[in-house]
């Protein structure tokens, strides 16, 4: 089954302490299809200025992801300048320019209004509230967000998570967007007012899945390199959503292995830059990953005597 994302195309800029790329791939919708290809057919809604390289979207066209969705008007495309220094987690952002992002009002081609499942990326919840109004009774509805919605947005986030099923968002987001220190206050916090699932991010550390009677965590991949990680977690949500694409199961213990995937699709997209990892790997590289993940946290317990 098919996976709707709705997000940024954007062009980036990023210096880490391992080297820096200039005006490479980037934006949230671009990190999500990179990743959930790889799982399922994905249907991309998104705006780029005629100054984008399209030609270097090919390989994620080839792969299954339908850009009928991907309009391309007059104007410069949005593009991000960034550099992190030595805490991978946090991003100095330099420069941001959103070019005709500014004026995106997302259009659902009418192919694309029956997807199953819709990633709602990190945009203004105005825009993610009319995607909604587009879109025909799918049966899993995630969404993100960011800092800057949730303090200059508030009241629409709030009308927006009444109507989806799944929230993606990082501790700090969490914290702020419900004034909890503690991460399960806070996903019970987001639950009351809509979601029947949460899932918080702790980059480095791993991610939590929260739902009403369960909870389940998964470590972050131990990686000795880290290049960049811009669009680690558009890519955690893309192999998130495509897994669940993939098998159409929304059992607690599916939903379990769908986290993991996610996090092995992170854990890729952070070792190159841009996408360029997730255009190299195949179903070989992500198997042997997620197998890594059993063996990270499988133990047996001690018998007694």
């Amino acid at each position: 089954m098919s996976v709707l994302v709705v997000g940024s195309v954007a062009l980036d800029s990023v210096e880490t302490p391992f080297g820096k790329a200039d005006n490479v791939l980037g934006g949230s919708g671009t990190f999500f299809s990179a990743s959930a290809s790889h799982l399922a057919p994905v249907q991309l809604v998104g705006v780029v200025g005629d100054d984008y390289p399209m030609a270097q979207l090919e390989p994620l066209r080839a792969r299954g992801v339908d850009m009928a969705g991907l309009e391309q008007t007059a104007g410069q495309s949005f593009r991000w300048r960034g550099r992190y220094r030595h805490d991978l987690n946090s991003a100095e952002t330099l420069e941001t320019h959103l070019g005709v992002f500014s004026h995106f009002s997302p259009k659902i081609p009418a192919q694309f209004r029956s997807a199953p499942f819709v990633f709602l990326a990190n945009i203004d919840p105005r825009l993610q509230l009319d995607v909604l109004r587009q879109v025909e009774r799918p049966t899993l509805v995630a969404c993100d967000t960011m800092n800057f919605w949730i303090e200059s947005r508030r009241p629409d986030l709030l009308e927006l998570i009444k109507h989806v099923d799944l929230i993606t968002l990082n501790d700090g987001e969490a914290r702020q967007l419900t004034d909890c220190t503690n991460l399960v206050k806070a996903a019970r916090w987001i639950m009351e007012r809509g979601p029947s699932i949460v899932i918080i991010k702790k980059g480095e550390h791993g991610a939590f899945l929260f739902k009403e009677r369960s909870i389940f965590f998964a470590p972050a991949y131990p990686l000795e390199d880290v290049f960049d990680p811009t669009g680690a977690g558009d890519s955690f949500a893309g192999g998130f959503m495509g897994y669940v694409a993939r098998t159409g199961d929304l059992s607690d213990d599916n939903l379990r292995r769908a986290v993991v995937y996610g996090s092995a699709m992170g854990s890729f997209a952070v070792e190159r830059f841009s996408i360029q990892r997730l255009l190299e790997i195949g179903p070989a590289d992500i198997a042997a990953r997620v197998a890594d993940f059993k063996r990270l946290v499988a133990f047996e317990e001690e018998r007694s005597a």
